[in-house]
């Protein structure tokens, strides 16, 4: 089976910055499509970034410019670095990750990590 594991939430003062992570484990033979996902208080979850396997990124019109989005393969850890953060950045963020293992046989499905709260306030 295969396990998400998110961590670098935390609390922090507008214009501060927190970096993001979130490592995959089990027997895991490839990752496709990496990405990060909030959920504010009351809302909807929404699409933040994403990253391929090819290495192309998109993101959220709100966040574009202010987050980065990056993975390491050899870990298979995803990052998400955010800067300038803004009250209306406060939520719970999640990865997504689509996961090829083998269970013995090869399988894929997505997985979720088990969330991480960003406060952002004064």
């Amino acid at each position: 089976q295969v396990s998400l594991v998110e961590s670098g939430g935390g609390l922090v003062q507008p214009g501060g910055s927190l970096r993001l992570s979130c490592s995959a484990s089990g027997n895991i033979v490839n990752i496709y499509t990496m990405e990060w996902y909030r959920q504010a208080p009351g809302k909807g979850r929404e699409l933040v970034a994403s990253i391929r396997s090819s290495g192309r990124l998109d993101y959220a019109d709100s966040v574009k410019g202010r987050f980065t989005i990056s993975r390491d393969n050899a870990l298979n850890t995803l990052y998400l670095q955010l800067n300038n953060l803004k009250p209306e950045d406060t939520g719970v963020y999640y990865c997504l990750m689509d996961i090829a293992y083998n269970h013995p046989i090869p399988l894929r499905r997505q997985y979720w990590g088990q969330g991480t709260q960003v406060t952002v306030s004064s």
